[in-house]
């Protein structure tokens, strides 16, 4: 099958290296997966095609914000493909009612948004994608896990970059402070001067971007707290490319998985969950346990950090060789129920309805 993606592709940040993995895998099971769009210097080698006529199917991906193409490209799109194979996949539960967690996070800040956003899946397809391990009630909504794992990008001890920090963290500031606020960062002021170099690298988290000054909404998405960083003597690094993704969390001994309060909530799964476990690191999970079960095997006990942040990041890095092992067994989970292999075929069943 010919699959193009139509998405805001971006080098460091989205869900572009999930779909680069979909194409390198895809044409090896004889699919044809690319972007739509002209091709993209800080993308090079990456497939991308604006003849819509050479594709089966298309896929709209939306994240945080309505992406749209040219006016004219889109009519193109809207009128050379039929309907019923124009799919949406929904990776930031924008279908789901107004949605709020722990007074702090939210889907959409009221009813307005949300129509806007419903307006613009109806008129492009009745078919709903979603990344999540659960059913929905929703006949047009088909849930499949869409994110997976590859072997071929792991990187192993020996061809690890050296050890530039104890504990990191590589994400952006986004929906990110209250678990760091209530969690993350009480329990690495508990053990400070027992561990090493503290890193976070990311957008945002030395300053909010320019375009959202004022924007009231979207304060605590981007909040932070420079003094509390300080204190703790948290090194602040850019983000990287997302081919530099899983080699810049093999610098650090222990890195943290943190995940948006409402995707968490509403168990989208995200290509982070599994970049973590591709990187010469022991990834220490802030899940609930009973969904780290679910989706990294039992051995995911061993590495979730609710209510035990300090006492669970001090032995991790006073007994590496046990968390190695540990790590090994997710992998082999991970192997056998989420390879790529397996989501680009479940993919396109779906796809083929």
């Amino acid at each position: 099958m010919n699959i193009l993606f139509v998405m805001e592709h971006r080098c460091n940040a989205g869900n572009t290296h999930a779909l680069v993995n979909y194409m390198r895998v895809g044409a090896a099971l004889g699919h044809t997966i690319a972007f739509f769009g002209e091709p993209c210097a800080d993308l090079p080698g990456v497939n991308f095609s604006t003849d819509v006529g050479a594709f089966d199917r298309v896929v709209y991906l939306f994240e945080s914000r309505i992406y749209r193409v040219k006016r004219l490209a889109e009519v193109n799109l809207l009128a050379n493909v039929p309907r019923a194979h124009r799919f949406v996949l929904d990776a930031d539960a924008k279908c789901n009612p107004i949605t709020v967690v722990d007074d702090y996070d939210r889907n959409y800040a009221n009813e307005t948004q949300r129509s806007e956003w419903l307006r613009f899946y109806e008129a492009l397809s009745d078919n709903i994608l979603k990344p999540t391990l659960l059913p929905s009630d929703d006949e047009r909504v088909t849930t499949l896990p869409f994110f997976g794992y590859d072997p071929a990008l792991l990187i192993p001890p020996e061809a690890a970059p050296p050890k530039r920090y104890d504990v990191l963290y590589v994400g952006h500031n986004w929906w990110r402070w209250k678990e760091l606020e209530d969690e993350i960062l009480p329990g690495l002021e508990q053990i400070r001067d027992e561990i090493g170099e503290i890193g976070f690298a990311g957008l945002w988290w030395d300053s909010p971007p320019s375009e959202c000054a004022g924007m009231s909404e979207l304060e605590p998405a981007f909040r932070v707290n420079q003094a509390a960083f300080q204190k703790l003597r948290i090194h602040t690094d850019p983000a990287v490319p997302y081919t530099e993704v899983i080699r810049t969390m093999s610098t650090g001994r222990v890195n943290i998985f943190l995940q948006r309060p409402f995707l968490q909530h509403v168990r989208h799964l995200t290509l982070r969950y599994f970049e973590e476990f591709c990187a010469d690191t022991i990834p220490l999970l802030m899940l609930d346990t009973e969904f780290a079960v679910a989706v990294y095997g039992p051995a995911a006990r061993e590495l979730t950090l609710a209510g035990r942040v300090a006492s669970k990041v001090l032995d991790a890095l006073r007994r590496p060789d046990h968390y190695r092992e540990v790590v090994e067994d997710v992998r082999r989970h991970l192997l056998a129920h989420h390879p790529y292999e397996k989501r680009v075929e479940e993919l396109v069943s779906v796809l083929r309805g």
